[in-house]
């Protein structure tokens, strides 16, 4: 049971230490959109989001003055625009694109996640129509996003898809050079997707969802990081396991807070709750960085020896706390290490400390995998489909979601740096060693079978 009482003193307590809702996401099943006109398609679609959703912002708001907790960012997210594509062909995937732009501008939201195929296994007409048409779709919306699921436990690895999103990858960056390429920051490949994930841009409602829900992501990096240098300045000879302990009754507290706001949401709205989602998701904002909490923890030079550790450390702790506080704990629930989004990465990045091999082995025990990394853009194909499948890999065989969200920046040589403004951040391109060293590996293609932990029935 939730105590207002508990939750208002945890509020005023962290109030100073960039606690905010990261995102209210309303994730909405489509398929009853499904139509043998585009046009009837894209009216049904139109019409069920502003049905649902044009309240939402209005509620975030009240409720987040009320509390005073700002709700950062008001989403949605859709049921896969495959399914509701099948038996489209490829004009009608942009309508449908434009479509959901159009409705989330009219409804206020920031995102609507979803454009989205699950192919693990193999491709159909319509998931193929959603990936073929991914550089003219997010060259010309601004608000929708995409995920593809290439990997499962169950399934193992398609390296078909794989690699034609190491092109796509290539050709949505071009598509988008005006920005650096940012259309690609909209594109998440993969492993073990959620399906109830608040978090952009691979929030998408799974199948086994309901009609119509609320989720919630909840994000408190800064109330981690101040907790840990409090502990540290009052006490000494703590050990790890003390501050451990620390992050974990710090997660709690934010976790409370996190599911009150979003069963009011829900309330409001007359929805149902579905999950918080507590991820340390950083921001730019100096105070509010996954690194500062790493430093916290004593890694002086991030991407130093003990970096790994420090994030398992870090990602089990909040994981713990988190379901300790809710029986509604879901999405991702952990430590993100977006590097663009995160001030501290970013510096460590340019400094030399943290580089994408290191990088991609924090990404086995934090909750996401490669996001928001800058490379150059001349990285071919082959060398981004490489390390595409080697993030699912880690996904696959730890039978944990993993993701990659890179960014090709057209014209950028590693050293060079990019900012992206706001939540996006700014980072340096970080060097691809050797490049198209891995072609002939990706070019055999087929299916990486699935491991033998998968046969567990």
């Amino acid at each position: 049971m939730l105590r207002t009482e508990e939750i208002l003193s945890t509020i005023e307590m962290l109030h100073a230490e960039h606690l905010d809702v990261r995102a209210v996401t309303l994730a909405l099943n489509l398929d009853d959109c499904a139509s043998a006109s585009v046009d009837s398609l894209c009216r049904k679609v139109e019409s069920k989001i502003m049905a649902q959703a044009s309240r939402l912002v209005e509620t975030c708001d009240r409720i987040g003055v009320k509390y005073g907790i700002p709700v950062v960012n008001k989403r949605i997210a859709i049921s896969p625009a495959a399914t509701i594509l099948a038996g489209h062909g490829s004009a009608a995937a942009l309508k449908l694109a434009q479509t959901l732009d159009k409705a989330a501008a009219e409804c206020g939201v920031d995102f609507v996640g979803g454009f989205s195929a699950l192919v693990q296994k193999g491709m159909t007409r319509a998931d193929r129509l959603v990936i073929e048409s991914l550089p003219e779709v997010l060259s010309q919306t601004w608000r929708v996003c995409s995920s593809i699921n290439v990997a499962t436990r169950r399934a193992g690895i398609n390296m078909d898809a794989i690699a034609i999103l190491g092109q796509k990858i290539l050709d949505i960056a071009e598509a988008t050079k005006e920005s650096h390429g940012f259309g690609c920051a909209k594109l998440v490949v993969f492993s073990n997707i959620p399906e109830d994930s608040p978090f952009m841009a691979g929030a998408y409602m799974g199948s086994g969802e309901p009609e119509a829900t609320i989720n919630i992501g909840v994000s408190g990096p800064g109330v981690v990081s101040s907790a840990l240098r409090r502990r540290i300045a009052q006490e000494s000879n703590l050990t790890l396991g003390d501050l451990a302990e620390e992050i974990k009754i710090t997660s709690f507290r934010v976790t409370r807070v996190g599911e009150l706001i979003g069963r009011e949401v829900a309330k409001g709205l007359g929805l149902a709750f579905g999950i918080v989602d507590l991820s340390l998701a950083p921001t730019p904002t100096v105070g509010d960085s996954i690194g500062e909490i790493l430093k916290a923890l004593g890694i002086e030079k991030i991407g130093a020896p003990g970096s790994t550790a420090a994030i398992a450390m870090l990602n089990d702790a909040v994981k713990k706390g988190g379901l300790f506080a809710s029986s509604s704990v879901g999405g991702l629930s952990g430590a993100f290490i977006p590097v663009s989004e995160d001030s501290t990465l970013a510096e460590a990045a340019e400094k030399g400390y943290l580089v994408l091999e290191k990088l991609e082995a924090m990404t086995s025990v934090c909750s996401v995998g490669l996001d928001m990394v800058l490379i150059p853009g001349d990285t071919p194909a082959t060398t981004i489909a490489g390390i595409i499948a080697d993030e699912m890999a880690i996904g696959v065989i730890n039978d944990k979601t993993t993701a990659v969200r890179l960014i090709p920046v057209p014209g950028a040589k590693p050293g060079d740096r990019v900012d992206f403004g706001g939540l996006f951040g700014a980072s340096p391109i970080m060097e691809v060693r050797n490049v198209g060293a891995s072609e002939q590996f990706v070019n055999f293609g087929g299916r990486i079978p699935a491991p033998l932990q998968a046969l567990r029935n």
